[in-house]
């Protein structure tokens, strides 16, 4: 089943529109798994490496306007903000969420913000309100938080106090940001830690994010929940709540596996996507979410996964949008529970292809954008640059 009206045709390209996408920069460096790194000759190594690729996905997809920077790898201390936001320019580009790292260093061993020494606690948060000045110093709105906090043994840790401490660093971030700044607090259920996480599910998160202050809001990752777990559900309860401020794109099998966006489960995705194109309909708007790409581009190359990710999350959407909400709503009134699943699984069924193809013709970008990358001679360049340079930070590993 393929697009047949012209109404669909504008439900496509009005969603389609409001739809931006932002790249991680760390998954165009060398990136792998806790066993090791998995090199690559073209990957980058420096962060104007880092925005010039993010720059080519941005040039063939139309959609993918800002990168997400992460402070350690790509802004240390000493950095010149103004030199970062030149480079982001001359990419076509400009910076994203900035992304604070209070996991990597030995101090955090056994946390950050939740740490039982004053002075690790302290020096996370001078480290996250280094990042905010960051943020300020490159126009950026979004701090996006992710906290390996926790323990792995019972008895270890002592789970109200750290929840008191987390609070009170996330309060003192949060009376630190700008007036347009807000501050994203992410979760996940284990790992690095596997016995309590300090911030281990949706609803810690909004409980943390409305403790901290009202430019808080909770980030939301695909890969951060137990197996099985109505994602979807928890999508809606936070648009209800207006606490949905930010959404990283990826997918798994087992756990948090940083695999291609849609490729084990597109239709989950599509479920996600179904319940925010619905609230934008009942509210008359889109939701203010950043959408993020946080995948680990391990085998794949870099910038063709982070393309073909991209073309996946534009399909999916334009396919929620198709949903005839008002009528099935009347479905759902009436207890046709047949006919209102039939309206999510028709949609999912439509080849929004073609409309997606007309849409990039219209906005004056190849049809295909994988097949514009590859022709642009790009990759071959990058790799004859980059070949043969030893690895530089940048990625997670």
């Amino acid at each position: 089943m393929s697009v047949k009206s012209d109404a669909q045709v504008r439900k496509i390209v009005k969603a389609l529109d409001e739809f931006k996408i932002e790249t991680g920069s760390w998954a165009f460096a060398d990136t792998g798994t806790r066993f090791g790194k998995f090199i690559q000759p073209a990957a980058a190594k420096t962060i104007a490496e880092k925005l010039a690729d993010s720059g080519q996905v941005q040039a063939v997809t139309g959609c993918c306007p800002t990168v997400a920077l992460h402070v350690l790898w790509d802004a240390p201390p000493g950095t010149n903000l103004a030199e970062v936001k030149a480079l982001a320019k001359k990419a076509g580009v400009r910076a994203g969420a900035i992304n604070p790292n209070v996991f990597q260093d030995q101090i955090y061993k056994h946390g950050g913000l939740a740490n039982e020494d004053k002075s690790v606690r302290k020096a996370a948060l001078d480290h996250i309100l280094y990042s905010i000045k960051v943020a300020q110093g490159l126009g950026s709105r979004d701090i996006s938080l992710w906290f390996g906090d926790g323990s792995n043994y019972p008895g270890t840790a002592n789970i109200r106090t750290r929840k008191k401490w987390m609070t009170e660093g996330l309060k003192a971030a949060h009376d630190a940001l700008g007036e347009n700044q807000r501050l994203l607090i992410e979760y996940k259920p284990f790992e690095p830690a596997f016995y309590h996480t300090d911030i281990a599910d949706w609803g810690m998160a909004l409980l943390y994010a409305k403790a901290a202050g009202p430019k808080s809001r909770v980030l939301v990752d695909l890969g951060h929940h137990y197996q099985g777990q109505n994602i979807e559900q928890i999508v809606a309860w936070l648009l209800d709540e207006d606490m949905l401020g930010g959404f990283h794109f990826n997918n798994r099998r087992y756990a948090d596996d940083d695999l291609t966006l849609g490729s084990i489960d597109p239709y989950q995705d599509f479920r996600i996507f179904a319940e925010i194109c619905q609230y934008a309909r009942d509210k008359g708007h889109a939701p203010d979410i950043g959408y993020m790409i946080d995948q680990s581009h391990n085998l794949k190359g870099k910038i063709e996964e982070m393309i073909q990710t991209v073309m996946t999350a534009q399909e999916l959407y334009a396919k929620a949008a198709l949903i005839d909400f008002p009528a099935l709503e009347k479905a759902r009134m009436e207890h046709r529970l047949v006919d209102a699943e039939n309206f999510y699984k028709d949609a999912f069924s439509t080849d929004v292809r073609p409309a997606i193809r007309e849409w990039r013709r219209a906005k004056g970008l190849g049809e295909d954008p994988l097949v514009a990358f590859r022709q642009s001679g790009y990759m071959e360049r990058i790799t004859e640059e980059r070949k043969g340079r030893a690895t530089e930070g940048g990625g997670y590993a």
